[in-house]
């Protein structure tokens, strides 16, 4: 495989809501657009061995990977949940076979491994989505998702880690690829602070998939000493009926074996008490079952695909006019803010934050600062959608920036959602006649 250099990746979600201009004697305007950043991180490379399904009668393949990891918060806290999205940018195997493979029939699943201040491996999976494949084509890029719970302040350094791609075309294939050296390059780093909560139990899976029936291993971290634990299949929020008990050791930890034969399956988590509390449980951690049960004779296996789409944000005008202000009186300068419509069709555990931030408000000869603009933020919530939304702080938005609206993070969330807020420019009373103008800047992550 050809070597690929690092590529930095970042997302961004942006749209202009264009200016509006405010006039201090006549009438007026002001101007508000809107884009951003989400957490910073580096697409990597690390060398990659992968082994074919032995049907393809093909040597194993030594080859680069590129990955990227990003996070849902770099600033957690002690006790907090980070959902960790692992991107395979360009995997190292392809398509073995001259037979051309059709969309949406590779799980890919994996583990991003944590250094620092806390150590371990997170088992990620995605969903069964990818572009059609040729004959001896490349891979498509995929994505895997997973969660843990901070342990530990500090900073911590995440890294790709082995990763299975399993095919469900004709035959059920494994290609699994293991890192060389491991571990691969740090390719995002966050910072642990002690926070005031205190659950910090954590679990870790021996594997991200397995048949129907498989058992899958579960450590966990930091229980009741001496406490029964439930582990328990999750199918999105529902608890499924495979479960199995241990019992915590004199440190807190301990290593089971739970069966998972529900094939909705989508997630493994481990709690104390009789039913699922997530101040005494930790997970869910991240499980795929493949279903590889034979088709019996003169039947046919009937299969359809829920896609994951992408989370994204329209809004409906991109210039908001303020009403005038008469010079020596001054005071607010108000409207309405473009109404953002969000759609999260990613099909996840990740919630979205939409913030905004402001510059100042130029005009003739003089500026009007961007903390005098003020909102006070209002959403709505489509009917059916698993998330929430939530409106932000009424206040000042200023050039720090401030949050419009977001929905927190579940074990199945999206939905679509309509954002608007109130506007108000605090005008000081002898601004200089003229248009003034400033940008608000939208960021979706």
């Amino acid at each position: 495989m050809a070597s690929r250099g690092p590529i930095g990746r970042r997302r961004r979600w942006a749209a202009l809501l264009g200016a509006t201009a405010l006039a201090v004697t006549a009438g007026g305007a002001l101007a508000v657009p809107a884009g951003a950043l989400a957490t910073a991180s580096v697409a990597v490379d690390f060398a990659t061995h992968c082994v074919p399904p032995p049907i393809a009668g093909l040597p194993p393949i030594d080859g680069t990977t590129t990955a990227q990891i990003t996070v849902d918060n770099s600033t957690p806290k002690v006790g907090d949940t980070v959902t960790v999205k692992y991107t395979v940018v360009k995997p190292a195997a392809s398509n073995p076979t001259d037979l051309a493979l059709p969309a949406d029939i590779m799980t890919p699943t994996g583990k991003v491994t944590l250094s620092g201040a806390q150590t371990g491996d997170i088992t990620v999976a995605g969903p069964k989505k990818n572009d059609p494949v040729p004959g001896k084509g490349a891979f498509p890029s995929f994505e895997m998702t997973g969660t843990f719970t901070v342990t530990a302040p500090g900073e911590i350094t995440l890294s790709p880690g082995d990763y299975n791609i399993h095919t469900s075309y004709i035959l059920e294939l494994d290609t699994p690829c293991t890192v060389i050296t491991p571990p691969a390059p740090g390719s995002v780093t966050i910072t642990a602070t002690d926070g005031t909560q205190t659950n910090t139990r954590a679990i870790t899976l021996g594997s991200a998939s397995g048949a129907p029936g498989a058992g899958v291993t579960v450590n966990g971290a930091n229980f009741t000493a001496g406490a029964t634990v439930t582990l328990a299949g999750r199918s999105g929020a529902t608890q499924t009926a495979d479960t199995a008990t241990v019992t915590a050791d004199s440190q807190g930890a301990f290593s089971g074996t739970l069966a998972v034969n529900d094939k909705t399956t989508t997630g493994v988590v481990a709690y104390e008490g009789s039913a699922w509390n997530d101040t005494k449980g930790a997970g869910p951690a991240a499980y795929v079952v493949i279903d590889d049960t034979p088709i019996p004779d003169n039947s046919q296996k009937i299969t359809t695909t829920v896609k994951a789409g992408d989370l994204s944000m329209t809004q409906a005008g991109d210039a908001v006019q303020l009403k005038a202000v008469d010079f020596g009186k001054g005071g607010p300068s108000t409207g309405s803010l473009q109404p953002v419509t969000v759609k999260d069709f990613r099909g996840g555990p990740a919630g979205w934050s939409l913030t905004g931030k402001v510059t100042d408000f130029t005009g003739p000869g003089a500026k009007v600062g961007a903390d005098k603009l003020s909102w006070t933020p209002a959403c709505a919530t489509k009917a059916g959608s698993p998330s929430t939304c939530r409106p932000g702080s009424p206040g000042p938005v200023g050039n720090a920036g401030a949050t419009l609206a977001s929905t927190p993070d579940g074990t199945l969330t999206g939905g679509e959602f309509t954002v608007d807020a109130g506007l108000s420019l605090d005008v000081p009373a002898f601004t200089p006649p003229g248009t003034y103008v400033g940008l608000l800047t939208l960021t979706l992550s």
